[in-house]
């Protein structure tokens, strides 16, 4: 199943409260990208959020997996 996940930033993070963690954010979707779970990344130009295809047998997989990511 194709489930498409879209980046929301809570209102009381700051940006610099999250850069320690960008490396490690890099390497855990670049990591997922290579297994075949994340399909398909997606940057806004508008924004700095991120959209990601994955590739799951349903939901709380998908939940699961992206509650691994440093970031969430």
């Amino acid at each position: 199943m194709k489930i498409l996940a879209l980046e929301n930033d809570l209102p009381d993070v700051k940006p610099e409260d999250f850069k320690p963690l960008l490396a490690d954010e890099a390497m855990h979707v670049w990591n997922l990208y290579q297994s075949g779970v994340i399909r398909e990344i997606y940057f806004r130009q508008d924004r700095s959020t991120a959209v990601h295809l994955l590739e799951c047998e349903n939901i709380r997989e998908a939940k699961e997996i992206l509650n691994t990511l440093p970031l969430v």
